[in-house]
């Protein structure tokens, strides 16, 4: 953080560094500005201080990332920065077809049932895995709300930021689980 704040500064010119809202803000000379907030919803109220905003980096004692698409899930139950249980699953959902008429139906019924199967079975590993706590999520909007709607996931608390990921793998897990973690910063180039 603080190697990206004298990036910015030279880039830009003298930084001056404020706190605010919860978050750790610049104002660059030429008009540029930022605005770096904490994961999981933190809200920072130390200096305004490159150093110590870093220290402020620590992730909830237990906390969870959710990755649903339309074929595959992808679930972690996190200590700190550990990965203490997961799960990532497939299962097979039928694409589009072109056939047209009743088979287009038929085809569109299969989709649904396959898929509907699919975030069952998502959100069977996830209320067997995840814990009360911040919950990062991540994939197809409309799949992860499939799967959150489920009454055993009513503990859980969704937090920024949505991960857009592709099909969840195990190395897209790896790498949720890191973005999750990550300072989200805004910048306004004058």
């Amino acid at each position: 953080m603080a190697r990206w704040i004298e990036n910015f500064g030279a880039r830009h010119g003298t930084t001056e560094l404020e706190v605010r809202d919860g978050a750790l803000t610049g104002l660059a000379a030429d008009g540029s500005d930022f605005v770096a907030r904490l994961p999981f919803a933190g809200v920072y109220a130390g200096p305004p201080d490159p150093a110590a905003f870093a220290a402020a980096l620590v992730p909830p004692d237990r906390w969870g990332v959710l990755l649903v698409r339309k074929g595959g899930f992808a679930v972690a139950r996190l200590e700190g920065e550990r990965i203490v249980e997961s799960k990532v699953g497939q299962r097979h959902v039928q694409g589009r077809t072109k056939a047209g008429g009743q088979s287009q139906q038929r085809f569109a019924r299969r989709r649904d049932n396959q898929a509907r199967q699919a975030y069952e079975a998502a959100a069977d590993h996830a209320a067997r895995i995840l814990a009360p706590g911040p919950l990062v999520t991540g994939g197809d909007h409309a799949a992860v709300a499939e799967v959150l709607a489920d009454p055993r996931l009513r503990g859980l608390t969704v937090v920024l930021p949505w991960l857009p990921v592709a099909d969840p793998r195990r190395s897209v897990l790896d790498q949720a689980v890191a973005d999750a973690q990550a300072v989200r910063l805004e910048v306004t180039n004058a």
